[in-house]
């Protein structure tokens, strides 16, 4: 059974381009593009949902962090992937209820892994992001006081390693480790800081003064 996307705010020629990858994908297929945020809401009202909205913010008919609040107010069950510059306000997004990001640049394997996570956890946070959200938090200083939890110095040389833009096999070499090691250090601090994903985990530092960068 497939999985029914829509195209939102992306150039034409761009959509089209998208619609020819994404038509290689078997579990996926392009239901509609809206080129306004009107077309998009036209679509909804007419029963026309899709799973995933692939949206891209930058575009000048369109306010794709408007979009995604308006779809995780109306239609709270639409997963929206934002196709991104570099430079794009990541927090404003997740505060806008955007959980998958991917650079418009990507690879064609990174947009079947992007869609594949949102479909099966409901979320995409490539590795690159963690680094910036890290840097935006501390930027606009939302910090809470730190706080104690009981890491060991091996943990807490991970943890910083992960609020960075290195993947786990990355980190795992810079520590001299296995990456099976590396993953004992994740899970230990997943269920000490209470948290579910690396966003999660990186978030929660900062929040709570553990991590500066």
């Amino acid at each position: 059974m497939k999985t029914f996307l829509a195209i939102v705010g992306t150039e034409p020629l761009a959509a089209q381009a998208l619609v020819g990858l994404i038509q290689k994908f078997d579990k996926y297929e392009v239901r509609f593009i809206a080129g306004t945020s009107l077309e998009l809401i036209r679509h909804l009202n007419r029963g026309d949902c899709p799973e995933i909205v692939l949206v891209d913010g930058r575009m000048p008919k369109i306010d794709g962090y408007e979009v995604a609040a308006y779809l995780k107010l109306r239609c709270p069950a639409i997963k929206v992937l934002a196709l991104m510059d570099p430079e794009e306000n990541v927090v404003q997004m997740a505060r806008n209820g955007i959980l998958g990001y991917l650079l418009k640049n990507c690879r064609s394997s990174e947009l079947l892994h992007a869609l594949d996570d949102l479909n099966a956890k409901g979320y995409h946070y490539p590795d690159f992001l963690t680094d910036r959200l890290v840097r935006s938090l501390n930027a606009i200083g939302i910090n809470k006081p730190a706080v104690h939890f009981p890491f060991s110095d091996r943990e807490h040389a991970f943890l910083k390693m992960a609020c960075s833009d290195l993947t786990y096999a990355q980190i795992a070499d810079q520590m001299c480790v296995s990456t099976r090691t590396v993953d004992g250090y994740r899970e230990a601090l997943f269920q000490k800081m209470n948290v579910k994903s690396r966003v999660g985990m990186a978030l929660e530092a900062v929040r709570r003064g553990l991590v500066q960068l």
